[in-house]
């Protein structure tokens, strides 16, 4: 038994002295701080998310090359949560006890993030979430770099009611059936209603994650347009979905200039896959395109560009894209940095304080702000029609950012909420 341990003994010691000779010292070896990359690589949702979880990978390897954070390298820790819902709450808990992550960037449905926040708040774990979402949420423990409602959803239909947006009266209301699309509709009726849209002018429709067949529904929506007042869809389809939409849309010939139709979880990913030239001139409303010019996009468009090459990443090695919800992940990334390196610790409660008011340089062309309080990202407000090569031409935009509104003022449960996470004390 002796012998035994003498030889362990004897390897630990060549291993370190290996080690060492190599400049490396056996405590600094292991002394990384672990990243959670929490994004859908199979399923549904992969059509969407995998490019979020290489844009971290990426901003990783940025941080990485100029020295890392407090002295440390950044060490990824990717999981699969495959589409499956409960899957993400399990993979949280993992990367959080297990891992010892010291942040998560992650998710992208509604669906997934209410499934992971109660492990990040048992555990005081910290989420940034890059999606646009329906609001109606706020925790200490997530960062909201995408959207709230009155930074996408609101904007957009009042763009549609506008002169310029051709004046609809009546509106279809599309969704993949989650908690997203139907919260977002249900705030969306009632701003509606508020600016005297009667009920039967809004028809409510919704499908499966992974539904493929919208030959009825796009009948549907013809029949309803044909019905007299000026009419546009407002898309919250999610996924893969997308693709069989927009096919049947053009096989149907829907034109923009019949009826409209704004999405709000369509981008230039989202498209790849589609015939471009029968969708000219329908809408999409986000934070951020690819089209936007700017000095700072122009540099972010280069990066990824190349690091996709690089990494021969499938599509984007050939022909690179970005999005708004790459580039709110990469804004997330760079504000928690400045946030440990300000904190000079990546302790949860330290960073959450630090995370108030961050800014950063954002490739839509603004200096992004993390609001002080409430944990969602200032945000400029932009329409763009799709082109015939799959990119958008910006057609409208907010004078500046807009502040997000987490609780939306439409629905009247929400009258006297704080706009601010409540944290509990502690016992």
């Amino acid at each position: 038994m002796a012998s035994v341990s003498r030889r362990s003994f004897a390897l630990q010691s060549f291993a370190a002295a290996s080690l060492a000779a190599l400049g490396i010292s056996t405590a600094h070896a292991a002394d990384t701080i672990k990243v959670g990359v929490l994004h859908s690589l199979s399923g549904t949702m992969a059509i969407s998310e995998t490019v979020l979880k290489d844009t971290i990978l990426m901003a990783i390897d940025e941080v990485n090359a100029r020295g890392g954070v407090l002295g440390k390298k950044l060490e990824p820790v990717v999981v699969d949560p495959a589409s499956n819902w409960p899957l993400f709450a399990e993979k949280t808990r993992q990367l959080i006890s297990k891992d010892k992550v010291s942040v998560i960037f992650g998710c992208w449905t509604s669906v997934s993030r209410k499934s992971v926040l109660p492990v990040v708040e048992e555990l005081n774990g910290l989420l940034f979430y890059p999606v646009q979402y329906e609001g109606e949420e706020l925790s200490k423990n997530v960062f909201y770099t995408g959207a709230a409602p009155n930074q996408q959803a609101i904007p957009a239909v009042e763009y549609l009611m506008s002169k310029d947006g051709g004046s609809a009266r009546r509106f279809v209301l599309l969704g993949t059936d989650y908690v997203y699309p139907r919260t977002t509709n249900k705030i969306l009726r009632a701003f509606l209603k508020s600016k005297g849209i009667a009920d039967a002018d809004i028809l409510e429709e919704y499908t499966p994650f992974g539904h493929s067949d919208y030959q009825s529904i796009i009948a549907k929506i013809k029949k309803f347009a044909a019905e007299g007042k000026k009419t546009a869809v407002v898309s919250t389809i999610n996924g893969d979905s997308n693709v069989p939409f927009y096919k049947e849309l053009g096989n149907q010939g829907l034109k923009a200039t019949d009826v409209p139709v704004v999405a709000f979880s369509v981008g230039e990913e989202e498209l790849r896959g589609v015939d471009t030239k029968p969708l000219v001139g329908h809408l999409a409303a986000w934070n951020y395109f690819m089209s936007i010019k700017n000095p700072t996009n122009a540099e972010f468009i280069k990066k990824w560009s190349a690091y996709a090459k690089a990494k021969n990443i499938p599509g984007h090695k050939d022909k690179p894209l970005t999005n708004d919800p790459m580039e709110a992940s990469y804004i997330g990334f760079n504000m928690w940095v400045q946030a440990v390196e300000k904190a000079k610790s990546t302790d949860t409660d330290k960073v959450i304080a630090a995370m108030a008011g961050q800014t950063f340089k954002a490739p839509s062309g603004i200096v992004s702000k993390m609001d002080e309080k409430n944990h969602h990202l200032h945000k400029s407000v932009f329409i763009g029609e799709v082109k015939a090569d799959g990119q958008f031409n910006v057609v409208w935009k907010t004078p500046g950012p807009v502040k997000a509104q987490p609780w939306s003022p439409y629905i009247p449960e929400n009258k006297g909420k704080k706009d601010e996470p409540v944290v509990a004390a502690k016992p």
